[in-house]
């Protein structure tokens, strides 16, 4: 081949190559695992309001057995039914709440319901 043509060729090949690259490191990669974008405003929202007066009700495990162990979590703290929690004794470990009765006083923990539509997968964008 003409000694012209090879640098020419050559010249074209990294060009080439030099683009590719180029917009590889252009295209941002998204995070499989992050929650979608109007899920995390919403959190953030969230977390700007005043914190809740009162324990929180964090998660709730029940066994699937009949008579299965009823287990709770409340400020960090794991109790079951019978348990007592800063004063007040766990009486009952429902689906989705926990009742707390101190004297004549209950009080009941409720989980926070889900939000709006749910999670949605993460759709590549073109």
């Amino acid at each position: 081949m003409d000694e012209a043509v090879k640098t020419m060729l050559a010249a074209l090949v990294s060009t080439l190559m030099l683009g590719c690259c180029g917009m590889a490191a252009a295209q941002a990669l998204q995070d499989p695992t992050r929650p979608p974008a109007g899920l995390i405003a919403a959190a953030g929202a969230a977390s700007a309001q005043p914190a809740a007066a009162g324990p929180v009700l964090q998660t709730v495990l029940i066994g699937r057995a009949p008579g299965g162990r009823h287990l709770a979590v409340i400020d960090g703290e794991t109790v079951r039914p019978g348990d007592d929690f800063h004063g007040a004794r766990v009486t009952r470990i429902a689906d989705n709440e926990v009742e707390l009765v101190r004297g004549r006083e209950r009080q009941v923990l409720r989980l926070v319901p889900k939000a709006a539509g749910g999670m949605s997968p993460v759709r590549a964008t073109p």
